[in-house]
C-alpha cells in the first residue's frame, strides 16, 4: 500500500506574501502504521501553520516515510531520492529552494548510510522522534544536515497534536488510531524490534482522547494499530494494567463510535479477555487478521514464532466459538531458509484446513541485522517463486469462496467514498470487503442495510434494503 499526503507551510511573519508559502509533500510507503505516522506528522506540521499541497514538483520539502519490511525497500528509497536529487537541482537552478527528508523505519535502520549516499538529504528522522520534526526542520534552515533518530526519554505521543476536526473529517469517516509499537518478540526473519524498538503500549486515557476527537470529528470505525496490538498493556485511570479487550470495552462506550477493529496480532497474545470481547461487543468486527507465517512446525521454530500449528488452530476454534461468523485474514511467508518441500506441503495443508477469506504473501527475504540473514540453506529464488504462485491461487480461490458465501446475505454497510459510477457509493462488510452499492453522497458515514448480489475481482456489489 502506497499513500501520498501533504502539508503546505507559510512562516508567519510573511504568510501573507505569497512568495514565502512553504509547501511540503510527504509521501507514504508501508503498512497502516506508516499511514498514522504521516498524518500525525501533517498535524505536527499544520500546528505550525502549514497547510496542503498534493504537487511534489511544487514543493520546498519532500518526506519519504519509508517501511523496511520487504525486500529492497532501502533500494527503493535511493532510487526516490535519485529523482528528487534531480528535481531539487532543477528547482535550485530556477533559484527556489527544496529540502529533502528521510523519515520511518529504513531511516532508523539506516540515518548514517542515508546521509553517506543521498547529499542531497538534509533530514532523517526515525519513527519514535516524529514529534521533534518542527525543530528539526528549523535546524535544516540554519544550514544542518540533521540526523534524529535516537529514541526519546519523552513520549512523542504527548507531544504530537491531537487530531483537528477539520482534518479528521477530510481524511474520511474510518480511522486509524495507534495504541502500541515496537515488538518484543524477535522472530527471526523481522526486522521490527530494531527499527521500532521494544514493546510500548500508550495508556488508556490517551488512547480515549484520540478516539473520542476522531469521532468528534465524524469517525465512524477506528483501527487500532500497534507492530504487534494485542500485546498491548496499558496503564488504566488508577495506574492499573489494562489489556486489549479491556481496552476495547472501553472504546465501545464512546458515542458514535459504530466499528472497531485491530491489527496486526499475534497469536500467542490472544488472550481470553480479547476472545471474549468478540463475542461481548457488537462494535468489534467479525474479521481478525492473525499471522501464522509458515504451516510447518520445523520452520516456525527456525522463525522463532514460539508456537505450533496445533495451537494456532485450537486458538481459532475458541476464537470461531466465540464468534462463530469470524473471518480470517493470515500473512505467510515461504522460501524461509532451509523450507524443504514436506515443510511447504504442511503450509498448503494449513490454509485448506482454517480457511481464509483474506491474506498476504511473500517470498523471504533476508533483512539485514536479523537472525534470518545469517542462516544457511537459503531457498533459490525460482523454488520461492513457484511456491509463492501456488499458495496465492490456493488462497486467492477461499477468497473467492468466501465472497461467493456472501450473496444473498443481508449485511450492515457503512459507506465510506464515493464509487468509479454515478450514484454510486464504496462502504466496508464487516469483513473488510469492498461493496458497491447505489446511494446519496450526502449518505456517506451511514451504516445502512444492504443485501449482497453479486461478486466482483476485488469487491462485491449490493442493493439497499428497504
Amino acid at each position: 500500500m502506497t499513500q501520498e499526503t501533504a502539508v503546505l507551510s507559510a512562516k508567519p511573519e510573511m504568510a501573507l506574501e505569497s512568495a514565502a508559502v512553504r509547501k511540503v509533500f510527504v509521501k507514504t510507503y508501508g503498512c497502516q502504521m506508516n499511514v498514522y505516522d504521516s498524518d500525525r506528522m501533517t498535524d505536527a506540521l499544520a500546528k505550525d501553520g502549514y497547510v496542503a499541497t498534493d504537487v511534489m514538483e511544487d514543493a520546498d520539502l519532500v518526506l519519504l516515510n519509508t517501511c523496511h519490511i520487504r525486500e529492497k525497500a532501502a533500494e527503493k528509497v535511493y532510487s526516490a531520492l535519485g529523482r528528487l536529487r534531480e528535481l531539487k537541482k532543477k528547482k535550485a537552478g530556477e533559484g527556489r529552494e527544496m529540502m529533502i527528508g528521510v523519515a520511518g523505519c529504513v531511516a532508523q535502520a539506516e540515518g548514517d548510510e542515508i546521509l553517506r549516499r543521498a547529499p542531497a538529504v538534509d533530514l532523517v528522522i526515525g519513527p519514535q522522534t516524529y514529534h521533534r520534526l518542527p525543530e528539526a526542520l528549523k535546524r535544516v534552515k540554519r544550514g544542518e544536515r540533521v540526523l534524529e533518530t535516537d529514541y526519546a526519554i519523552e513520549d512523542k505521543f504527548e507531544h504530537l497534536p491531537a487530531p483537528d476536526k477539520a482534518k479528521t473529517r477530510a481524511r474520511g469517516v474510518t480511522a486509524f488510531l495507534t495504541v502500541q509499537e515496537g515488538c518484543d518478540k524477535f522472530c527471526t526473519f523481522c526486522v521490527v524490534p530494531y527499527t521500532r524498538g521494544s514493546e510500548v503500549s500508550r495508556p488508556v486515557a490517551q488512547i480515549v482522547s484520540e478516539a473520542q476527537k476522531l469521532v468528534d470529528g465524524g469517525v465512524r470505525e477506528i483501527t487500532l494499530l500497534g507492530q504487534n496490538v494485542n500485546a498491548w498493556h496499558g496503564s488504566g485511570p488508577n495506574g492499573e494494567k489494562w489489556g486489549l479487550g479491556e481496552l476495547l470495552h472501553r472504546l465501545s462506550e464512546i458515542e458514535g463510535l459504530a466499528r472497531l477493529r485491530y491489527t496486526t496480532s499475534h497469536p500467542r497474545d490472544m488472550d481470553d479477555s480479547l476472545i471474549a470481547a468478540h463475542r461481548d461487543l457488537p462494535q468489534l468486527m467479525p474479521y481478525l487478521h492473525l499471522p501464522i507465517q509458515s504451516g510447518s512446525n520445523r520452520i516456525l521454530k527456525a522463525m522463532n514464532r514460539r508456537h505450533t500449528t496445533a495451537e494456532y488452530i485450537a486458538l481459532i476454534a475458541r476464537i470461531k466459538a466465540a464468534r462463530p461468523d469470524l473471518a480470517l485474514s493470515g500473512d505467510f511467508i515461504v522460501g524461509f531458509p532451509g523450507e524443504t518441500d514436506e515443510d511447504f506441503a504442511d503450509t498448503l495443508s494449513l490454509v485448506e484446513t482454517v480457511g481464509y477469506a483474506q491474506a498476504f504473501s511473500f517470498k523471504y527475504s533476508t533483512r539485514p541485522g536479523t537472525p534470518g540473514a545469517d542462516l544457511e540453506d537459503q531457498v533459490p529464488e525460482d523454488v520461492k517463486a513457484n511456491r509463492l504462485e501456488r499458495l496465492q491461487a490456493l488462497l486467492l480461490k477461499q477468497q473467492h469462496a468466501f465472497a461467493e458465501q456472501c450473496v444473498g446475505k443481508t449485511i450492515d454497510l457503512l459507506l465510506e467514498k464515493p464509487g468509479r459510477m454515478p450514484g454510486q457509493l464504496i462502504g466496508r462488510s464487516p469483513w473488510l470487503q469492498s461493496v458497491n452499492v447505489d446511494a446519496k453522497s450526502s449518505q456517506i458515514g451511514d451504516i445502512i442495510r444492504v443485501r449482497i448480489t453479486g461478486t466482483g475481482p476485488n469487491s462485491l456489489f449490493a442493493e439497499v434494503v428497504s
